[in-house]
């Protein structure tokens, strides 16, 4: 591989912010292979190179080439273009945006947030924790350290011994099976082992489901989100993946025809 590649190869990952091991657990292969990539001491195989293409949303001739001045120049006349098209609204936050008639998701650094036509948000911050909003009401969320902050409705049910004692505890054998996803590269290892700490919403949620027999308390945004992320990450899904948040209003729809039910029973 020449030096120009390598470089190239480099600068794609330095861009996207993430480190060679990210890299490498994406693509199946070891941070050294990387490095050595990296550093022209080594030249990826074609499935490889196909692999790095998908990974940095280019071409496999961009991946090896790098762009053309034709294609500079295009993006640099079309940029004045879009600026005018925006007409002074707000940019849309980098990442992954998905609309579909009412329903949104972004995935970015900022974090996944997820709303639909029906009110119901969930919100994914990397700063202030997870939120699930249902049309205006607070339902599951965390502090940024991940600590459960419960409601009233919480704060009387303490008193049920080892129940509290397994939901207070959940956070901690969340943490420590994400060191173990980690340590033992297991599930995807540090770079997708995170995704298990969305399951702190979604277990309390169903708890409250349960105990209040009532299916509209359970998060199911939140459980549309980690099956998405398991599609996109493993399987590389991401479309049609997102079909799953089309989901979420007919959830909504048959839990609430359920809870209507058991309320007239």
């Amino acid at each position: 591989m020449n030096i120009e590649t390598a470089n190239r190869l480099y600068q794609y990952r330095k861009n996207m912010g993430i480190s060679q091991e990210e890299l490498a657990s994406r693509i199946g292969v070891s941070r050294q292979a990387v490095s050595k990539w990296e550093r022209a001491e080594a030249s990826p195989d074609t499935d490889n190179l196909i692999e790095l293409a998908k990974v940095y949303g280019v071409s496999l001739d961009v991946l090896l080439q790098g762009e053309s001045d034709d294609a500079q120049d295009s993006a640099q006349a079309e940029a004045p273009a879009q600026e005018a098209q925006a007409d002074g609204a707000a940019q849309r936050p980098r990442g992954i945006n998905i609309d579909n008639e009412g329903d949104h998701v972004h995935i970015g650094w900022d974090g996944i947030h997820v709303s639909d036509r029906h009110g119901t948000k969930v919100d994914v911050d990397p700063k202030h924790g997870v939120f699930v909003n249902e049309n205006g009401e607070q339902k599951v969320y965390t502090d940024e350290n991940g600590h459960i902050i419960k409601s009233d409705d919480a704060k009387a049910k303490e008193g049920r011994g080892g129940i509290f004692w397994l939901n207070a505890c959940y956070p901690v054998l969340v943490t420590v099976a994400y060191l173990l996803f980690g340590s033992f590269n297991i599930c995807g290892g540090w770079a997708f082992g995170w995704i298990i700490f969305l399951t702190i919403p979604l277990y309390y949620s169903l708890i409250e489901a349960i105990s209040k027999r009532d299916p509209k308390r359970f998060a199911y945004p939140v459980f549309a989100v980690i099956a998405f992320l398991i599609l996109g990450f493993v399987w590389n899904l991401w479309h049609p993946g997102w079909v799953l948040f089309v989901t979420i209003p007919v959830y909504y729809a048959i839990a609430g025809s359920f809870s209507r039910g058991g309320k007239d029973s």
